[in-house]
């Protein structure tokens, strides 16, 4: 049976009229740039030049849960070319946008890239799946999805050889930041996070979601795999005043307030107490905020 489909990136921290936005997608593009690892994205673009190939033959690379294609527009210009992207997402609009904004794409070389939509869920792993990937990417997906499938796709990505590179996904931790920059929290802090992190490991469609756990399990199985794994923390930081990003802010702040009411549904008087404060805060700019993430590259031993 076909397993229900998948929940955009981060679905469970944004509003439920916001999971499946190109909006909310588009939102977060540029605070997803800016907190990324350029580093392990110069170390995937020097593996895939010393991959062994013909001239003409484009370096393949498949993209997981691609959304409307903001990590298409990251790597492709940053990743040696030419290129060939598969994009692979359940959710047909979106795609259809991706591959629009992969037709004006170059690669490191300046050199157009060939894109292929693929329109199906990310379940089963399949050799469907992972076809023609040299490189495997996906950004902002695996708090979503389950040990299993998590296992699964790095076992079947190591039997192919393919690299991986896997970015933002979620540990599980935010906090208020003051004007200085520094953490601040206070009890009503602890209960919400508590709350939004039991509700992260909900089934999203892939089985009992990873939540913050993601990262430490993709480790472990890239590790258990043979995979030499390069790691990177690459947390969200919103600035106290940092007018431009306080429509992100606040999205953040009501998909916490509304994963902790739907664990807790008895606590809405102080959860709505507790969101209006913090949205106070933000919108008076005596607030920012931190979201961890982590980002990690598995390359196969022994070199290309």
């Amino acid at each position: 049976m076909t397993a229900p489909e998948p929940a955009r990136p981060d679905a469970a921290a944004i509003p439920p009229a916001e999971r499946f936005s190109a909006d909310w997608l588009s939102r977060r593009e540029a605070l997803d740039a800016r907190s990324r690892s350029h580093c392990l994205t110069g170390l995937a673009a020097d593996w895939l030049s010393r991959r062994p190939r013909a001239p003409s033959a484009p370096h393949e690379i498949v993209d997981l849960g691609c959304g409307s294609g903001s990590n298409l527009r990251f790597l492709a210009p940053r990743l040696p070319g030419p290129q060939r992207w598969r994009l692979v997402d359940h959710d047909s609009t979106l795609l259809a946008l991706a591959r629009r904004h992969g037709a004006t794409l170059h690669d490191a070389a300046g050199g157009r890239l060939v894109i292929e939509a693929c329109c199906r869920d990310l379940s089963p792993v399949d050799a469907g799946l992972l076809a023609g990937g040299e490189l495997v990417v996906a950004s902002a997906l695996f708090d979503l999805v389950s040990r299993p499938w998590a296992e699964a796709l790095v076992a079947a990505a190591a039997v192919r050889r393919q690299a991986l590179l896997f970015t933002l996904s979620v540990d599980g931790d935010w906090a208020f930041l003051d004007a200085s920059g520094a953490r601040i929290e206070d009890e009503e802090d602890s209960v919400v996070r508590g709350l939004f992190q039991a509700h992260q490991r909900r089934d999203k469609g892939l089985g009992p979601a990873l939540g913050g756990d993601a990262p430490a399990v993709l480790a472990a199985a890239m590790g258990a795999a043979g995979y030499r794994v390069e790691s990177a923390a690459t947390p969200w930081h919103l600035a106290a005043g940092e007018a431009v990003r306080f429509p992100l802010a606040e999205s953040l702040v009501q998909g916490w307030h509304d994963a902790a009411l739907e664990q807790a549904p008895e606590e809405q008087a102080s959860l709505e107490r507790w969101r209006l404060r913090r949205l106070a805060g933000l919108a008076s700019g005596k607030l920012g905020l931190t979201v961890g993430h982590r980002d990690l590259l598995a390359l196969p031993a022994g070199g290309v």
